[in-house]
């Protein structure tokens, strides 16, 4: 099986600029044509206006920036390599960003280059020759890489292995030949040798963090939760893609009471998530409907020092502290929440609750009727008023 490749002509090839920034598509043009590289320019303003563009028309090249709304950077290029059509295409990913996490996330995805904002000439130049070569001559190791996958697709799982294995003769260093290796053993029903090699690619490579995912994923699946959340651990230190999965296996281990380890994965999905506010309140809800109290404490303490003004966050938070047994912090939120929130009831009869509790009638009695004024029948006030 020969996997058939265009020659890209670099004078003559048309190219797909993307990119939400008009200036920056502009100076991306005008850098294109003082280089002579390239006949014919489309451009884009987010992913999903390119992807709508590479699926109308051809197209021999794509630079595209990595931060875009709608569609971004990284969902465009995976969208790209799973459509049959176009996953061969070149693509070249633009960021103002440095960031290792950025750089990992794309280069799972096969990105073919990479370049750093502000572009230069020289810079453009370099990597536009250099990705447009390796397209026109592909190694002998890409070329068995491409079939393999032909094989594959085609149900020729054994050949596929095959391909992959000659290839990783040429590159027995490459961590990405063995992942694949291993996921096609895995295909063909032999999971001892697809975790050996996966664990090969794991080791090979300490940033490998899409082979420590599939490793964790492949020991949720034997049940093996510790083994499975070492592995998140240690991908979630290279970036933050397997946020969402981490959290669901932090749930995993709260049931089967290997808390400590849950929150090691809950603690490493905060101190990477750009969305720190919603993970904590989600983390929060997941341990108290399984009772751990004592991390939401430390998460709620953060949440109100940072944002003061969030009083459902402080009435949670005094309840996460009655509940551990410390009514004097519990009663000083409360009485923060009923000092903003006067209307809420609930709030009311949280803080006659902790007074009746430590023999205070006549503070309990009076929020006892400040509750009853606004709800007359509230069954809970008035069976403590009868307590009274």
């Amino acid at each position: 099986m020969t996997v058939q490749r265009n020659i890209i002509d670099l004078e003559k090839m048309t190219v797909l600029v993307v990119d939400d920034m008009k200036s920056m598509r502009l100076t991306i043009r005008k850098m294109l044509k003082h280089l002579s590289l390239g006949k014919h320019l489309k451009f884009a303003q987010n992913g999903r206006e390119g992807l709508q563009i590479l699926h109308a028309s051809y197209v021999d090249l794509v630079i595209m920036d990595w931060s875009m709304p709608i569609v971004n950077g990284t969902q465009m290029l995976e969208s790209i390599r799973n459509d049959r059509s176009l996953r061969d295409m070149p693509v070249i990913m633009v960021s103002a960003e440095s960031e290792k996490d950025i750089v990992l996330e794309v280069a799972e995805t096969e990105i073919d280059g990479y370049l750093l904002k502000p572009l230069t000439l020289d810079a453009l130049d370099t990597r536009v020759r250099a990705v447009v070569d390796k397209a026109n001559n592909p190694d002998k190791s890409t070329i068995l890489i491409a079939e393999a996958r032909e094989f594959e697709e085609a149900g020729d799982i054994k050949t596929a292995l095959r391909r992959i294995k000659l290839a990783l003769a040429l590159k027995p260093k490459a961590s990405r030949l063995h992942r694949q290796l291993g996921l096609l053993y895995d295909k063909a029903g032999k999971p001892d040798k697809a975790e050996k090699c996966l664990k090969k690619a794991a080791l090979i490579n300490p940033q490998d963090a899409m082979t420590r995912k599939i490793l964790g994923d492949m020991y949720i699946q034997k049940k093996d939760f510790q083994t499975a959340s070492q592995y998140y651990l240690e991908a979630m230190s290279q970036t933050t893609r397997f946020s969402e999965t981490a959290i669901q296996l932090g749930e995993k281990l709260l049931r089967i009471n290997q808390k400590h380890i849950a929150i090691s994965l809950f603690s490493k999905v905060i101190s990477h998530s750009k969305k720190n506010l919603n993970d904590k309140k989600r983390i929060i809800e997941i341990c108290l409907n399984h009772g751990e109290l004592l991390y939401p404490r430390e998460l709620l303490d953060s949440i109100i020092k940072e944002f003061p003004s969030k009083y459902d966050m402080v009435y949670q938070a005094g309840e996460v502290y009655a509940a551990i047994g410390d009514t004097e912090k519990a009663l000083e939120l409360f009485e923060i929440v009923d000092r903003y929130q006067t209307t809420r009831i609930d709030v009311k009869l949280e803080i006659a609750r902790i007074h009746f509790g430590n023999d205070k009638m006549y503070k309990a009695d009076q929020y006892l009727n400040k509750v009853l004024q606004k709800d007359p029948d509230n069954v809970e006030a008035l069976a403590l008023r009868r307590s009274i």
